[in-house]
């Protein structure tokens, strides 16, 4: 069906790997955000403490139809 949809950047994180870090980041902006669509991850990078990854991190573009 036609519709209007809006795209907004969110960057999600964790200490197990970008995939969680992607699970997270969508699961907590599921709480606020209703009919999301799809996502694109845009950005992957890390933190790194005393020479070791210490924290995965993405930054997703989602995508979810706007409510008439």
């Amino acid at each position: 069906m036609p519709g209007t949809y809006k795209k907004i950047e969110i960057i999600g994180t964790s200490p197990v790997s970008f995939s969680e870090a992607v699970r997270s980041a969508l699961a907590d902006a599921s709480q606020t955000i209703r009919g999301m669509d799809w996502f694109e991850v845009v950005e992957q990078r890390g933190m790194i403490k005393n020479d070791k990854v210490a924290e995965f991190q993405v930054v997703l573009k989602i995508g979810f139809k706007i409510e008439r």
